[in-house]
């Protein structure tokens, strides 16, 4: 099997060669490792430290976020023939070395989709800022209660996938990939395994693009979840909230009709006439957009399975 490693970066000119060098040159399983970087717009001399250090570059004209750095780097992999992909950071904080721990489950057909993880074993947890550390616990509950599998750490960016695996994402955000990622191989019903490993909790050099700024990570991630589940999972996204308007509905205007029957007038709590009215309309609405988006997803199903196939005629590299 031929094994790709992809590295994205920006401005990781004092590490990537180092990652590079780091990386091994021979694993069980594999006959072939290649590695690829991608300069999503970088203004330092990454792309050609990474160049020099032996790896075939990718590099945007600008910055365009990780999510469509992550995509080119997929794209790349694909293109020369790769059958594993691990994922792995430019910035020194993982162990090239677990590159063969994170690759195994692949290699030995246990998984399609393996992430390591900093939080499941607690021995490993890393030193980091107490609020970085809870908002990645509380992403990992959130996805965790949304395909209702248990996850640890969904936000780590060193991974391991298979070509098949990649092959059927469609991914969207240009911000990250870590989390909609983890939802779209939830809901395909992909084999996923969380495999501890021990990380430095900080960057040795710079900031972290991704963190620099807590609550716009936390609301770029939020939106990217609730629109894949809002993809994948219409009828609960709508049909939860519908359900939850028109009982409230109900209620009100059920203590609003027993109030006329008891005191003959409706004076004294038009208010519950009116917001009961406004949240059955509301729930409505939203049941009706509940049944109309399900209906898309068949729809969706069957575009995403003839793009399925057209990657399939793309990256086939085999010789004629």
């Amino acid at each position: 099997m031929k094994l790709a490693v992809l590295i994205p970066c920006l401005n990781e000119d004092k590490t990537i060669a180092s990652v590079i060098s780091a990386i091994p040159e021979q694993i069980d399983g594999v006959g072939e490792i290649i590695v690829i970087v991608i300069d999503d717009g970088s203004t330092d001399s990454t792309a050609a430290s990474a160049a020099e250090a032996g790896a075939i570059v990718k590099s945007h004209p600008h910055n365009m976020g990780l999510g469509v750095t992550f995509r080119t780097g997929v794209e790349a992999a694909l293109e020369n023939g790769a059958d594993i992909i691990v994922n792995i950071d430019g910035d020194g904080q993982f162990d090239p070395e677990d590159i063969r721990k994170i690759a195994a489950p692949v290699i030995r057909g246990e998984a399609d989709f393996v992430t390591a993880s900093r939080f499941k074993d607690p021995a490993l947890i890393p030193v980091m800022p107490g609020v970085k550390k809870w908002g990645n616990h509380r992403m990992s509950e959130l996805v965790s209660v949304l395909t209702r599998q248990r996850f640890h750490d969904v936000s780590c960016g060193f991974r391991a996938y298979t070509r098949e695996a990649v092959l059927r994402l469609n991914l969207m955000g240009r911000f990250t990939y870590t989390q909609e990622t983890f939802l779209e191989m939830a809901f395909r019903g992909f084999r996923i395994m969380e495999v501890p490993v021990k990380v430095r909790g900080t960057r040795q050099f710079g900031q972290s693009r991704m963190a620099s700024s807590i609550l716009k990570y936390a609301k770029n991630t939020a939106a990217i979840i609730l629109r894949s589940y809002r993809d994948y999972k219409p009828f609960h996204f709508f049909g939860i909230p519908a359900a939850g308007c028109i009982l409230s509905g109900a209620i009100l205007l059920g203590f609003f009709i027993y109030h006329y029957l008891e005191t003959g007038r409706f004076s004294g709590h038009l208010w519950a006439g009116f917001t009961g009215g406004a949240l059955a309309l509301a729930g409505c609405a939203l049941l009706l957009a509940a049944i109309v988006t399900d209906m898309l997803v068949r729809l969706r199903k069957n575009q995403e399975e003839l793009l399925y196939y057209e990657k399939l005629k793309r990256y086939d590299t085999r010789d004629d």
